[in-house]
């Protein structure tokens, strides 16, 4: 019988173990190295794009020959203003795409043995740079299933019988109710938005399917707009779960997933915050089967390629 990959030596190529060992100068290299890939990890200036800088070994900073601004390997990235050493925000990285599931903030603030406040912006900076691979704005191709899931918004029952309410009428639901639809190709791309209603999912589909794609759908009557513009599989979820080849399992891999990861791991999230944790999950389903050192090599690239966070830059300070 064949080893599951996850369960291979080949899956596992970076290690926590392997980050500490090699200390601070290696991590530095390693973010240099993904800042400017194009010069091998030698600094080239943000302001003018001139590829001759002094070093300033004592502060880890670079000053232009050009125009002699100064500037660091995080200078207009989302880790720019960081007080971590890079050890330190490699081993974040490498603990965050490690877990399958994801890891709550206070379990990486324990284990960075930083502040809970630290690692909440931290790891929301890196979902950030996670989501660049999700939210391309390509549309989707191919073999698509789209399905729904409600996530958070739950209204817990009163005591006693007599006081409680029908929880199905709308004026008795939570307004923190929200959906998370989801466009996967079969053995692609995933796509997750978030939305109030799973019935805004047809006007998501029209923009970012393909109209020579085909799709599959369950039985939700909001579905059947779909037809008018693609050909649809739709299987009845009340009788089976694939009929025929029809099904949309892939989907409901994603929302198993993203559902164990916000029950098992956060014990619910804030629906300002929920599409970051859906792309969280959608970049973990997608890069599955992808070892832990490119993984974090990605994560690293990505962020060093992303400008200074809007959302997260300053955020305790103006929003807690």
């Amino acid at each position: 019988m064949a080893q599951h990959f996850l369960l291979s030596a080949a899956s596992r190529t970076l290690s926590l173990r392997q980050i500490y060992k090699a200390g601070e100068d290696a991590a530095y290299q390693t973010f240099c190295e993904m800042r400017w890939p194009e010069t091998g990890g030698e600094a080239v200036c943000p302001r003018c794009h001139h590829d001759e800088a002094y070093k300033i070994a004592s502060r880890r900073k670079f000053k232009c020959k050009a125009c002699h601004h100064q500037f660091s390997v995080t200078s207009g990235t989302i880790f720019a203003s960081r007080k971590m050493d890079f050890v330190d925000l490699l081993a974040a990285i490498c603990i965050l795409v490690n877990a399958s599931k994801g890891v709550s903030a206070v379990q990486l603030s324990r284990d960075l043995d930083c502040q809970y406040k630290t690692a909440f912006v931290l790891a929301h900076k890196l979902r950030e740079a996670m989501a660049q691979e999700v939210q391309t704005g390509e549309v989707l191709n191919g073999h698509v299933e789209v399905d729904g899931a409600y996530v958070g918004g739950h209204v817990r029952p009163e005591n006693r019988k007599e006081d409680r309410k029908d929880r199905r009428l709308s004026r008795n639901k939570s307004d923190r109710r929200r959906v998370v639809v989801v466009m996967r190709e079969r053995y692609g791309r995933t796509l997750p938005m978030v939305t109030l209603a799973e019935a805004e999912g047809v006007a998501l589909v029209s923009e970012n399917v393909d109209r020579m794609a085909t799709l599959s759908a369950d039985e939700a009557s909001h579905w059947d707009l779909l037809h008018a513009g693609w050909n649809v599989d739709r299987v009845n979820h009340s009788e089976c779960y694939s009929d025929h080849g029809k099904h949309t399992n892939m989907a409901e891999s994603y929302f198993s997933r993203l559902r164990r990861m916000i029950d098992g791991q956060h014990h619910g999230v804030s629906p300002q915050y929920l599409h970051q944790y859906a792309n969280h999950a959608a970049w973990l389903e997608d890069n599955r089967r992808t070892d832990n050192g490119t993984l974090a090599k990605i994560v690293v690239s990505n962020a060093m390629g992303s400008p200074v966070s809007r959302q997260w830059k300053g955020y305790w300070q103006r929003a807690a």
